[in-house]
């Protein structure tokens, strides 16, 4: 199906089972999904496809030109994770139908036309295609909303971090930043796009509260050209019937896509910002700040305390037809450093058990009993 010349990248991403509890996936759920995304390259409904997973987290890497909100491409992927989920529960695994459609475990509920504001979660860009067209993959595990943006930060608007910005004739003018409020609007979350370097410390202002404001996309400001997204949707409240009525605020672990090189930030200045291990809200339960550990594949394994929070990194070169790819990005000693950090900052904020810092506030767990342990204790409340 042709899009104007115009090729379209998804990645949709859901925790379907978790091997063992929530550490990884097991091979026959991924099993799965490939079979189901190899049978639509046959039928020609996409160019190619890779499946990843990070920790207990699948991510379906789908190439095609159907465009961005194909009802075609969601449905697939719809079908493709309710198909998972069907293996996970053969398996026993743990939780298979959590994040399958919005929390629900209904497999009969139809596909209602898209994924957004459910739950897979899905990042997606529709550009043309460059002589050489280098992207980078980012997932992640153990964390809620905007664990993206401080890198985001960094890669596109940092000199520090990005030489491009003063050295690259096209980077010069900076890049826009599309943030958006999904605390506000259900599935139309407010947004607004910030320019810099015009309006760094305003964009700051807004992405320093990760909790609430999250970068959706960037764009070039020489040409307008798109330069990454982020599945950034915030989940339906439990109790919106939408959502199934147990799907907790800020659940679905979230994807990004940015584009490298000649005119875009080099993928070495893209690595860069994930160099410093940066503290992200998750870890267990939904309900815990850690620093992002990022890792090559084989060691997206979140196993203490479920974690810590995990990142990892796949590099493609795409052709006209074909996923090149993909190279394990962090697979590298490079980020052995950043890896000890994160360790060390894991030991000293563990230690600190169930108090604040390291505990989210109240109103942004992900996942407590709180509301049940005061309501057993709240006559025992005297005023002074």
């Amino acid at each position: 199906m042709s899009n104007g010349g115009k090729v379209t990248l998804s990645v949709v991403t859901a925790d379907i089972g978790g091997f063992v509890g929530r550490v990884s996936s097991h091979p026959d759920v991924l099993d799965t999904a490939k079979e189901r995304l190899h049978n639509a390259k046959e039928k020609g409904l996409i160019k190619d496809f890779h499946v990843l997973r990070c920790g207990d987290g699948l991510g379906l890497i789908i190439y095609h030109a159907l465009g961005e909100r194909s009802p075609v491409l969601h449905e697939l992927s719809w079908n493709a994770f309710f198909a998972c989920m069907d293996a996970a529960s053969e398996l026993r695994l743990h939780a298979p139908e959590r994040d399958a459609h919005g929390g629900c475990d209904d497999k009969g509920t139809p596909f209602g036309g898209g994924l957004k504001g459910h739950c897979p979660v899905i990042a997606e860009m529709e550009f043309t295609l460059r002589e050489s067209e280098p992207v980078v993959i980012f997932m992640v595990n153990k964390t809620l909303t905007g664990p993206f943006n401080l890198p985001l930060y960094k890669i596109f608007a940092d000199p520090f971090n990005t030489a491009g910005l003063i050295l690259d004739a096209l980077m010069l003018p900076g890049f826009s930043f599309k943030v958006a409020d999904p605390a506000q609007g259900g599935n139309s979350p407010r947004v607004i796009t910030l320019s810099t370097p015009n309006e760094t410390y305003p964009l700051l202002a807004l992405i320093g509260s990760t909790s609430r404001y999250v970068v959706q996309a960037v764009y070039r400001n020489s040409d307008d050209e798109i330069c990454a997204v982020i599945s950034s949707e915030k989940l339906k409240p439990a109790g919106d019937s939408a959502a199934g009525g147990i799907t907790p605020l800020g659940r679905g672990e979230p994807a990004a896509i940015i584009r490298c090189q000649t005119g875009f930030p080099a993928v070495g200045e893209v690595m860069e910002g994930f160099a410093h291990p940066h503290l992200v809200a998750g870890w267990m339960r939904g309900a815990y700040n850690g620093p992002l550990l990022p890792v090559p594949f084989y060691e997206a394994n979140p196993a203490r305390f479920d974690g810590p929070p995990r990142a990892i990194a796949a590099g493609f070169q795409l052709t006209e037809d074909r996923l090149i790819g993909p190279h394990d990005m962090f697979d590298d000693p490079s980020f052995d450093e950043s890896r000890r950090t994160a360790n060390v900052v894991a030991d000293y904020i563990r230690r600190q058990g169930p108090f604040e810092p390291h505990r989210l506030p109240e109103d942004e767990l992900g996942a407590t009993a709180l509301p049940f342990v005061l309501e057993k204790i709240k006559n025992r409340f005297k005023k002074v």
